[in-house]
């Protein structure tokens, strides 16, 4: 007699199903599903990500083996590869984008008071984006170039706790400046940006919000100093200088004041100029804090790395953002379980044991303990003593 939950039950008790409820009655999700509904969907699709399935097959060859307990998991509509794929095509990938933003501020809010370095009060931001090449002949409605397709996934990441708080999924040609005409300020908060992000009239927006950012500039600025600060050139900064803008097109577009540091990298000896509108925070700080930006990028690279979101089940453009919301969604469950049960496993190692022992039947917390898990009841020795 079987006792006791699956680990992938037990992970799947952190999902709160009243809000997933709600996103699929928003956009009708099971109007008419008789047999495998969003919930199965969801949940397939999301073991498929722990498990590393490969393709569409190898979810229905693997869940079919183990038909016994799909009904444990909460499987309860018959998994088949046409099924899943239909689902995938037709089912709005809205349900899925807007239940992940339910994990996302439920994940927020646990690492709200997480430590990440600096001594700061503000919010701290940093935005990027990655591009993820497909077959032109596979997905035309992803044209990037002459010979190939792309998506961009553009990602607002909050360093306390390496949280994605907004992702977008756009085509490859959407230049990453645009997005900021999609985002909401936080009044106070601040954003780090890539230098491809440098457009004087939407930094402007992020001023006029009341926020601060800090980005790269370009080579050849054409700017006026205003005044400057003393530095201390043992810590590789060379100026910290107020400037305004010369040429009339961005200084229409930028009409105040902001700030300029030039830092030479003491190891690399790289020169960077920073511009930001923040005037009150040290200036070898700012220079520090553009540093955390590097933590999108390293969130690229693990999802790249433990997530499948390079290769698709399906090829229209609504199944591959359902799989990319589905794998955005596992990756915030991760962070949520490793907070809640205050582990101190990294993801990495949080994803390794879940892929092979989600249908075995042990307390959660206890398969994912840093200690060796021991056997609760002693082993009887039958051996006879040899020896008095």
């Amino acid at each position: 007699m079987n006792q006791g939950q699956t680990i992938f039950s037990q992970l799947m008790e952190f999902v709160p199903r009243y809000e997933f409820r709600l996103s699929v009655n928003r956009y009708r999700g099971d109007y008419k599903v008789q047999s495998f509904s969003c919930w199965d969907q969801f949940l397939t699709m999301a073991f498929a990500q722990l498990t590393y399935r490969e393709s569409l097959r190898d979810i229905e060859t693997c869940l079919r083996s183990k038909a016994t307990k799909l009904y444990h998991m909460g499987i309860r509509g018959r998994v088949s590869r046409n099924t899943l794929a239909h689902a995938n095509q037709v089912r709005d990938w809205r349900i899925y984008a807007d239940f992940a933003q339910v994990l996302i501020a439920k994940a927020r809010d646990l690492y709200s008071n997480e430590p990440f370095g600096f001594e700061l009060a503000e919010a701290l931001y940093a935005l990027d984006s990655t591009t993820i090449d497909l077959c032109l002949s596979v997905f035309p409605w992803a044209q990037f170039r002459r010979n190939k397709s792309a998506i961009k996934l553009h990602t607002l990441l909050d360093l306390r706790g390496n949280v994605p708080t907004v992702v977008i999924v756009t085509g490859g040609k959407v230049h990453d400046a645009l997005i900021l005409d999609q985002l909401m300020f936080e009044a106070g908060a601040i954003y780090l940006l890539d230098r491809g992000y440098l457009h004087f009239q939407r930094l402007y927006r992020i001023h006029q919000s009341g926020a601060f950012f800090i980005t790269r500039s370009r080579r050849r600025l054409d700017c006026q100093r205003q005044s400057s600060r003393a530095v201390d050139k043992m810590t590789g900064l060379r100026c910290d200088q107020m400037i305004t803008l010369n040429n009339p097109v961005p200084k229409r577009r930028y009409p105040d004041q902001f700030r300029r540091i030039r830092f030479v990298d003491p190891e690399t000896k790289t020169a960077l100029v920073f511009l930001t509108n923040n005037t009150l925070l040290p200036a070898l700080t700012i220079a520090n804090l553009y540093r955390r930006r590097w933590q999108v990028e390293l969130f690229f690279r693990w999802i790249k790395e433990n997530l499948r979101i390079k290769s698709f089940y399906g090829t229209s453009e609504n199944a591959v953002k359902i799989q990319i919301w589905t794998a955005i969604s596992v990756y915030v469950l991760v962070a949520i379980v490793r907070k809640s049960l205050k582990l101190n496993r990294s993801p990495f190692s949080i994803l390794q044991i879940l892929s092979v022992s989600l249908l075995e039947k042990v307390q959660l917390p206890q398969a994912l303990a840093d200690t060796p898990m021991h056997d609760s009841e002693p082993t009887l020795d039958n051996q006879l003593i040899l020896f008095n």
